[in-house]
């Protein structure tokens, strides 16, 4: 017995527009259903007296959309397995639902697999969606570049300006409350947009331009209601647009570009690359946003650079990096993107080393590796060398058990320094110095400093202590050829007490 459920679009509202054999097929509807009574349509179907079971009940038992729809879809495919198991004639229902059965209408998409799942025959049969309205409307062409949007699931990474942008399924100003925080992260506050009420209903039509921050202020939000953002080619809007970035650089490397950017190298902007990481470093080290922001940013143009020209060789492009990124950080998180769980940075930390050993294994990186001391780039500073070397000793156990041995070391390290200082020979003094350093490098690997970081805030001490020294000199009208050490000392005292260390 052949089962089968036919699903029908009662348009954008305007009876007009509904089609002739939709309208047949809904008077013969010996069982017919519609998803909700809230539409200009039912007007219609009452005066004709024609019969149907609405799916409101369902909306007013749950809280969100999604098990709604789950229940109507569950509802009508039992209805039509009730129907095959009691009834000799073949079992067949009529769904209508607003709009296009094909178009923002989450019922549908799940009648499609759940039909094909139980052997249930499904017949969708078109009405005028509410984007034909739109389009009509709002007197835009969607052949320009145009995106639909769910406003139940709006996020900024989907909102492109250069496209037209409509958002469906705003019912309330609480959902168009969330619209606008979501196009303010891509948009200016002042930016106008359309709302849409019953596009295309004669009469009930209401079309209302604001700027974005008033979008929630309007009134009259419901069931027919879109949101509709122009679409725009303004420069303001696109340089927030990492498309328009990666645009920029490859302008800047083409035969048209600047002669400067076209003649570098990787090697030739090595340099860059370093200093560049040191000022954001020391903006980090301030804590000024604003720097931080710009030297972000100059950090990243370096990576486009690099980037741009794999492209050109045919290599890679920055898409490429952004896909192995994400790839890495989804494997090396499987607390967050899997089945594991981690309760501590502690675990999260062993759960990242466990995946990236696992990963590098796979890779025959390992095998490429034959010292577990390799893997460290050669070009990072001689603290953090150290103190990464030690810590890949430490893994595999040869470390000791507590600091008590370590700072033993480092007193006979300092002896052996002292015993160099009187051999006059520079290169064993240099050595032994060495040996210190390394040492104390260990001691901040045990109390949990990093020694690079600790010397950076002992150099900017040193440099705050000194700068008042200078200071109390220009106060006093004097220079250093003025002082002595014993005025400069106290000074310092001065200074140290200031700032409590």
């Amino acid at each position: 017995m052949n089962k089968k459920i036919t699903v029908v679009g009662l348009g954008s509202g305007d009876a007009d527009q509904l089609t002739l054999g939709v309208w047949k097929l809904l008077q013969r509807a010996d069982r017919l259903y519609v998803r909700t009574k809230h539409h200009p349509m039912m007007t219609m179907l009452d005066a004709e007296g024609i019969a149907h079971t609405s799916f409101d009940d369902i909306y007013e038992r749950h809280s969100n959309f999604p098990d709604v729809y789950k229940e109507i879809v569950d509802a009508l495919v039992a209805e039509v397995e009730r129907l095959a198991q009691h009834e000799t004639s073949e079992p067949h229902i009529v769904y209508a639902v607003p709009g296009h059965p094909m178009v923002a209408e989450s019922t549908v998409q799940q009648l499609l697999t759940r039909c094909e799942e139980n052997g249930i025959e499904l017949c969708v049969r078109g009405g005028e969606s509410f984007l034909d309205a739109a389009f009509a409307s709002l007197k835009f062409d969607p052949i320009e570049g145009f995106v639909l949007l769910d406003a139940a699931e709006l996020d900024p990474s989907q909102l492109q300006p250069r496209l037209h942008t409509l958002i469906g399924q705003v019912y309330d100003s609480f959902t168009a409350s969330d619209v606008k925080l979501a196009l303010m992260e891509r948009y200016p506050d002042d930016y106008e947009v359309i709302v849409g009420h019953a596009l295309g209903v004669a009469g009930q039509e209401q079309i209302h331009k604001v700027p974005l921050y008033e979008l929630d202020h309007l009134q009259g939000y419901h069931n027919l209601s879109i949101i509709y953002v122009p679409r725009s080619s303004e420069a303001a809007l696109q340089n927030r647009m990492f498309d328009r970035l990666h645009e920029i650089v490859r302008i800047l490397r083409s035969p048209e570009g600047c002669p400067w950017d076209k003649e570098q190298t990787h090697q030739s902007i090595r340099k860059n690359f370093i200093e560049e990481l040191y000022e954001a470093l020391e903006a980090i080290d301030n804590d000024d946003p604003q720097a931080m922001q710009e030297e972000f940013g100059d950090v990243l143009l370096q990576l486009m650079l690099h980037s741009q020209m794999e492209e050109e060789l045919g290599s890679f492009s920055i898409y490429d990096v952004i896909e192995t990124l994400n790839e890495k950080l989804i494997y090396r998180h499987p607390h967050v993107f899997g089945d594991l769980s981690a309760q501590s940075a502690e675990d999260a930390l062993k759960s990242w080393d466990a995946m990236k050993k696992q990963e590098q294994e796979e890779k025959g990186i390992a095998a490429k590796r034959p010292s577990q001391l390799d893997g460290i780039p050669k070009d990072l500073p001689a603290l953090l060398t150290a103190y990464k070397l030690q810590k890949k000793a430490a893994k595999v156990g040869f470390d000791w058990d507590d600091i008590g041995p370590v700072l033993d070391k480092i007193a006979e390290e300092l002896e052996e320094l002292k015993q160099e200082l009187a051999s006059g020979d520079q290169q064993k003094q240099a050595a032994e110095l060495g040996d210190l350093l390394f040492a104390v490098v260990n001691a901040a690997r045990f109390i949990g400093a990093d020694p690079e970081e600790s010397l950076a805030k002992t150099n900017l001490k040193f440099k705050t202590r000194f700068q008042y020294i200078e200071k109390q000199l220009r106060i006093n009208n004097k220079s250093f050829d003025d002082t002595n050490l014993i005025e400069m000392d106290q000074w310092w005292d001065e200074a140290k007490k200031m700032k409590n260390d």
